[in-house]
Order: C-alpha cells, then sequence, then structure tokens
C-alpha cells in the first residue's frame, strides 16, 4: 500500500519546536526490552507544562506555528488516548500484555495529529478532537491492517474486505449468497476489485487473524471510537449499585493505567461501557502476573489489594462514599451448618474496631461495641454490616471485606 503522509509532513518545516527546559518523566532505559509504565508515559514532560485548555494548545500551536503547544497538548492527552488504543486492542483482542504494540498504535497516531494539525483553523468553534477523530480512527485500522495478513492497496479497500469479512464469518451462507449481501450493504460498484475478490482475501485471512472479532454495528460499518470525550464512565450501577457515578468515575481516573487495568481484568468488567462478562472470564492472578511485569500470582494479588485500597480511600475522600470494613474473628459450626460469628467493623478505614456477633439459628445479631466514628442513636455503619452478613447465603460467609454504601444513608 502507498503511503504518503511522510511526504506531505514537509508542512511541518517551517514550524519550531523548541522544548529546552523541559525533560522526559519516564525515559526508555531499554530500547529492546520495554515496559508499559514506558510506553504509556511516553509524551509525559518534566517539568508540568503550562496550564491551559486543551484545544488552546492547539491553537496556539498552529497560530504560532510552534510544536512546543502540541507536546503540551499530547501531555495532558495521553491519559485518555491510552485508553482509546487499549480498548481498540481489546476489542479486536490483542489482549496480551505487548508494550512494543502498544506504542506502535500509540506512534501512528501521534502522526495522523501530526498530519492533520496544520490543516485545522484555529479560529473555528470546533474542538480539535473532534476534527482529528476520523484520522485518528484511520491511524488505529492502518496499524491492524499492517499487523494482518494479505495486502492492501488502500485503507478503503481493507474496510471493505472487513465488512464482506463480518457477513461471512459464521453465517454459514454460500459464497454468491454473502456478496449479494454485501453489494446490497454497500452500494459497493468497482471495477478494479471485485466483491468476489474481496471475499476471497477475506477468507484467506480468516485463518490466521481474528478478523471479524470486531466493533460492528448493525449495518455492518465499524463504529469509531469516540475520542473526543474525557472518559466520562457511567458504570457506578453495575460496579456498586446506586453509588455516585462521578464520583466512582472521579476516583478511578486517578488511578494509574496499571491500577485501572487490574480492576477491569479481575472483575471482568469494562469501566468505559459498563459491560459486565460472566465471571467465569475474569481474570486469575496468575494471569494477571503473566500480562503484566511478569510478577509471581502472589505479587500481582498484593497489587490488586492495594490497588482496591487506593481506590477506597478515594472515594472516602470525596465525602459521597462510606465504607464499612469487615474482619471474621470467630465462626462456631453445628451440624456442619455455621451456627455462630463474630466480626470486627470499622468505619472509614479509621479509628478503634468495634464488634458484632452474629446467632444465624435465630437470626439476630448483637452489637457488642461500637466502632469509633459510627452515629451513637442510628449507628449506621454497624447496621449495614449487619445487613451485609445477614444477607450472605451461608456457603458466601467472608472473612473479611469491604462494604460501601452512599453518604445519603447517614441522613436516613
Amino acid at each position: 500500500m502507498n503511503d504518503n503522509r511522510d511526504k506531505q509532513m514537509s508542512q511541518l518545516s517551517d514550524w519550531i519546536w523548541d522544548l529546552n527546559g523541559y525533560a522526559a518523566k519516564v525515559p526508555f532505559y531499554n530500547a529492546d526490552d520495554l515496559t508499559m509504565r514506558e510506553v504509556q508515559n511516553v509524551f509525559q514532560l518534566d517539568p508540568e507544562p503550562p496550564q491551559m485548555e486543551l484545544n488552546d494548545y492547539i491553537r496556539e500551536a498552529v497560530r504560532k506555528r510552534d510544536l512546543s503547544y502540541f507536546s503540551f497538548f499530547l501531555h495532558h492527552f495521553e491519559k485518555r488516548l491510552n485508553g482509546v488504543i487499549y480498548r481498540f486492542l481489546t476489542r479486536n483482542g490483542y489482549d496480551r500484555y505487548d508494550p512494543a504494540r502498544f506504542l506502535d498504535y500509540k506512534l501512528e497516531v501521534l502522526q495522523m495529529l501530526l498530519y492533520c494539525l496544520p490543516k485545522f483553523d484555529p479560529e473555528q468553534e470546533t474542538e480539535f478532537l473532534k476534527y482529528a477523530k476520523h484520522y485518528i480512527q484511520d491511524g488505529l485500522l492502518f496499524c491492524r491492517m499492517m499487523g494482518e495478513a494479505g495486502s492492501f492497496a488502500s485503507l478503503a479497500e481493507y474496510r471493505r474486505v472487513r465488512q464482506i469479512g463480518a457477513i461471512y464469518n459464521g453465517s454459514g451462507k454460500k459464497c454468491t449468497e454473502v456478496v449479494s449481501e454485501f453489494a446490497a450493504q454497500s452500494g459497493y460498484k468497482d471495477e478494479s476489485v471485485s466483491a468476489d475478490e474481496l471475499l476471497t482475501i477475506a477468507r484467506r485471512n480468516r485463518s490466521i487473524v481474528s478478523l471479524y472479532r470486531t466493533e460492528q454495528d448493525e449495518d455492518g460499518e465499524e463504529t469509531d471510537e469516540d475520542v473526543t470525550r474525557d472518559d466520562s464512565w457511567n458504570y457506578a450501577d453495575i460496579l456498586w449499585k446506586g453509588i455516585q457515578a462521578k464520583t466512582v468515575a472521579a476516583a478511578f481516573e486517578q488511578l494509574s493505567y496499571k491500577e485501572q487495568w487490574y480492576l477491569e481484568k479481575r472483575n471482568a468488567i469494562c469501566m468505559t461501557c459498563g459491560r459486565v462478562s460472566p465471571l467465569s472470564t475474569q481474570s486469575t492472578f496468575e494471569d494477571l502476573a503473566v500480562d503484566f511485569e511478569g510478577t509471581t500470582a502472589s505479587g500481582a494479588e498484593r497489587f490488586y489489594r492495594r490497588t482496591l485500597d487506593k481506590l477506597r480511600l478515594k472515594l472516602l475522600e470525596s465525602g459521597y462514599i462510606h465504607t464499612v470494613t469487615l474482619k471474621q474473628t470467630e465462626c462456631r459450626k453445628k451440624n456442619k451448618k455455621i451456627a455462630a460469628a463474630v466480626y470486627l467493623y470499622q468505619v472509614d478505614n479509621d479509628g478503634e474496631w468495634g464488634e458484632i456477633r452474629f446467632d444465624f439459628e435465630k437470626g439476630t445479631a448483637e452489637i457488642v461495641k461500637l466502632a469509633d466514628w459510627d452515629t451513637m442513636k442510628s449507628n449506621v455503619f454497624a447496621k449495614t454490616a449487619i445487613r451485609f452478613v445477614q444477607g450472605l447465603p451461608e456457603e458466601r460467609l467472608l472473612k473479611s471485606v469491604v462494604v460501601p454504601f452512599e453518604s445519603e444513608t447517614l441522613g436516613k
């Protein structure tokens, strides 16, 4: 495939780029052994660039023909870009730990942004990311295309191969039927490459790469990643029913890419769209150890637990969410069934622990000692703990757990 973008980059030849006084915040230590931390922070600068609105960096870059402002833009856009690339890769089956591939995609997007930067009118009201949206999507598709088998004359041809391949895959239809359906859907008419030839390419590639595990809408067109949004994830109703979505999103965004990745994989949940997969698909700590930095399973579990604690503390700081931490200290069985148990409970991860005794035969609970910071009259934290433990089936009676709930409960 012919790619003339390098020649078109000459439009930036008279632009300046002076970053004296700045250095890479996370430099590469070994080019032959990249880490995810390095590639996800490749645009980070030290010290912090001057604070501006994201779009204002681009306007200044174009007005002054100064790529330093573009570097400042990348510094602040990078975390969002990491999410865009990560979701694109996982949707297409590339969910293994591969820093080199991640960097390839990132640099391809960088090239597309540089390509469309001089074309952007700084006086228009349209945001640069909305203007560049399709360029970014083309960059991601171009990278994926280069990693797949076959030779494509253009990105447009590659899109058509993907579309006809999606129709063919798993349909059980004859080739003639697939070609007819593709022609009807797309209105495709091209004398240089027939629909039959496109299907032949798709079938040949099908046995080599997972071509058709893709994001298709009902019309067979691939849906674009919305790169303009700032990852306003609405998953709180799924993660913790009823808890403030914006508060959880704000706390989650403060976590590192690695911490976010661990939470998503271990809990089999997509924080972006709220999709929850069956628990059978959740990553084991052994899987997490292999996928990230080659640590041990116990090391992955410790990191995951620390990440949960970090997220919990950030939510507590918001004031919208409270937690009750429970630890089982005693458990008595009768006729092979749990008859009684004793739990210590702590309020908002702080203060002296309280104590609650449960009699599961009678279905009662007694607050033996009130924890520090629990409400004196309504005992909200203790009662939250009691409701939670009594609602568990015997086989799910936990040794330790953190129970979150909304701050509005305190006023009830």
